[in-house]
């Protein structure tokens, strides 16, 4: 099993990310989704456990053009399809990756993420054991300054160039998170007790752990999920900086009507149209 953790400081509250995620995530998936492949939407409901309250969300992932070449070469066709259930209880939330009908116990992707209010600082959050811990690569992603692929950029998701009317923030230079720290330890030093002139910022902790167990392909599969993870994590909050004047101000229950709508545009988007979004190879 493979195990990273990945840190992505965005400048955001804690709070505006609980509604953005959710924002993000459902119009990502409308950009992900079409000509038989894309993601179907299950269940979507609130649900309690051993005392805990939150909401879950079951997905299926239909991902034949996602998958290398290299594995789709020793692989059944099901495993194209992959189970995705998620427990939120925000400020932290798990998400399982399964492939029940073929890989069963061989495969599996855990993310956990936890969403804390400092500049990704902060070590081991989501208390692993010693030995666990000294063998996890923790990777900062700067959605600013590191390079993407040439096929995911696009001027519209460019936090250099983008600039939010709503919250007056951006466009976000190359030395933007030393900006926020030097404006974070200002305002401490001050006391400063006016919300205005605290910076908004946040780091999400997302801990993945990745088991892939066929002969000959381990190693290597793991390696290309993480590769991917990464890829997805970097896009997908740099579209999520630059779509800010799109949620901000947006509350919860205006999230769920939103998401009702997401389920039935994707079932619409699934069986029309050209295959959409990112793919591997």
């Amino acid at each position: 099993m493979l195990r990273k953790e990945f840190r992505i400081v965005l400048p955001v509250t804690v709070k505006e990310y609980q509604t953005a995620q959710l924002w993000g995530v459902a119009e990502a998936s409308k950009n992900e989704t079409g000509g038989g492949e894309g993601i179907e939407v299950i269940k979507n409901e609130p649900y309690e456990k051993d005392g805990e309250s939150g909401q879950y969300t079951k997905k299926i992932y239909h991902l034949a053009s996602r998958i290398p070449s290299f594995v789709r070469f020793f692989v059944p066709e099901g495993l194209t399809h992959v189970v995705e259930e998620s427990w939120n209880v925000y400020p932290h939330y798990k998400t399982v990756y399964t492939n029940p009908t073929y890989m069963k116990e061989n495969f599996e992707i855990c993310l956990l993420s936890l969403h804390l209010p400092d500049l990704g600082t902060s070590e081991n959050v989501h208390k692993l054991s010693p030995e666990e811990w000294n063998k996890t690569e923790v990777i900062k992603i700067d959605i600013v300054n590191d390079p993407i692929n040439s096929g995911d950029y696009s001027e519209e998701s460019d936090p250099k160039l983008f600039k939010s009317k709503k919250a007056n923030r951006g466009p976000f230079g190359t030395d933007w998170i030393d900006r926020l720290r030097q404006k974070k330890e200002i305002c401490q030093s001050q006391q400063n007790s006016d919300d205005a002139n605290i910076p908004a910022y946040m780091c999400a902790y997302k801990l993945v752990s990745c088991k892939f167990k066929v002969r000959f392909l381990q190693n290597r599969v793991e390696s290309t999920i993480m590769k991917q993870e990464q890829r997805l994590f970097t896009n997908f909050h740099r579209q999520l900086v630059c779509w800010m004047d799109k949620w901000y101000g947006i509350t919860m229950e205006e999230i769920r009507v939103l998401e009702n709508e997401t389920k039935k545009e994707l079932d619409e988007l699934r069986n029309t149209g050209e295959i959409r979004g990112m793919k591997v190879d």
